[in-house]
């Protein structure tokens, strides 16, 4: 699973041009041609080679005289490369991008509008916090491909086999197991992916709409709710430093320091990674009575809104094949395209193909924390405020237990300034 939870370096343009192989298709009426070669660009490792093999096989199939290339890209590739590629003449055709990386390449108009697919790509079941992030009003040009989520870890050895009810027992539950040496809820300052699940479970928001500007919503009262239970689970909860970040926290899970590990749902294996390994896990102790949960809402039998990352697809604006193109989309959210991804443990663009999901209770819960997620806000300059680190900065403030209100106004301001800039 790739690890991209949270936007990537701001897109900007490039001098250099990284070449595409599009397909062949005239200029004039895209898609017309009878042979052409369709190139599609996916981001790392994460999808399979049997889900690769079958979009190649299944395209090639349907279109005759068509060939369809997967080039496979890195996500340093994702920014300037990917921006001087998409905006040539030798645009890919389709690409893979990170879920909150779509506002930005949407806004520079590099996405072709998809709007007239949607129904034939799922609708109302494709993953809404992804569909949001590929939208700008009511057109849409990027579509889910896959998601992770964070879950719940826990060791039953420490814990003990009572899963909370909802966020006020989880925070009560953490901080009862707590001790000098131990977070019962591991919780480092810098956190921020985790730490809006408190802010949307009680009601509050990042930052929302106002006609043609954003309106930051941390020093909300229901934001606030939020951030002062956090401040609960920082001070009374967790013994992680208070400037401290979430990387690598199987490291303290597997030293027997963590209660409950709110992390995303590829973290299980590097927790049950052999002992021997360049990163080792702990699979003959901690990882032997490994489980996992949703986060738990403020209301027993719910899921807290989480924030979920993963990755969208889209159309090129500049292909030159946008008919092969469309038809070679329609199989990247087919059932049997989605089912290798799911058999695979990624979380499927379309709720309904969770069904392919392994049958094992971490996997499920992190296809239920899926369901219940939420978006950043949808804007193109949303990766400025992640690069500005204005939100972890106020966090870690928190943690250090200052007052939350100033904190937050501060924070609202901030991102304002970004956001509407």
């Amino acid at each position: 699973m790739n690890k991209k939870l949270g936007a990537l370096a701001l897109l900007g343009a490039s001098a250099v041009v990284l070449a595409g192989c599009s397909g062949g298709g005239n200029d004039a009426d895209p898609g017309a041609a009878e042979t052409g070669d369709l190139t599609v660009w996916l981001v790392g490792t994460d999808t399979p080679d049997a889900a690769r093999d079958y979009l190649k096989t299944t395209f090639e199939d349907e279109n005759e005289g068509w060939t369809l290339t997967i080039e496979e890209k890195t996500w340093a590739d994702t920014n300037e490369a990917y921006v001087a590629a998409l905006s040539s003449n030798d645009a890919p055709d389709i690409v893979e991008v990170g879920n909150t990386q779509s506002q930005g390449f949407i806004a520079q108009g590099l996405f072709e509008d998809i709007t007239d697919l949607k129904d034939e790509l799922g609708g109302d079941d494709m993953l809404a916090s992804f569909v949001t992030l590929g939208s700008e009003g009511d057109s849409l040009y990027a579509v889910p491909y896959y998601a992770g989520s964070r879950i719940v870890f826990y060791s039953s050895s420490i814990t003990g086999d009572d899963i909370p009810a909802t966020l006020t027992d989880y925070v009560a539950a953490g901080t009862a197991l707590t001790t000098d040496t131990l977070s019962g809820i591991w919780a480092p300052g810098k956190d921020w992916y985790n730490a809006l699940a408190f802010v949307w479970a009680n009601g509050g928001e990042v930052a929302v709409e106002d006609g043609d500007s954003w309106d930051a919503q941390f020093s909300s009262p229901e934001s606030i709710a939020g951030l002062e239970m956090l401040q609960d689970v920082y001070l009374n909860a967790n013994v992680a430093p208070a400037d401290s970040n979430e990387a690598d926290p199987q490291v303290p899970f597997c030293a027997g320091e963590i209660g409950y590990l709110s992390a995303p749902s590829w973290v299980k294996w590097s927790i049950l990674a052999p002992t021997d390994a360049d990163n080792p896990g702990c699979p003959d102790t901690y990882g032997a009575d490994l489980h996992a949960f949703p986060l738990p809402g403020m209301t027993a039998g719910e899921a807290a809104p989480v924030f979920a990352g993963g990755s969208n697809v889209a159309i090129a604006a500049k292909s030159d094949s946008k008919e092969m193109a469309s038809a070679a989309l329609k199989i990247i959210l087919s059932e049997g395209y989605q089912s290798i991804l799911a058999e695979n443990g990624l979380i499927p663009a379309l709720k309904s193909f969770a069904s392919h999901l392994p049958d094992d209770e971490i996997t499920q819960a992190a296809a239920t924390a899926t369901a219940a997620s939420k978006s950043v806000p949808a804007s193109p300059n949303w990766a400025e405020v992640e690069s500005s680190l204005v939100i972890p900065d106020a966090l870690v403030k928190i943690a250090q237990g200052n007052d939350v209100a100033p904190i937050a106004e501060e924070l609202d301001k901030q991102i304002e300034a970004i956001l509407n800039g």
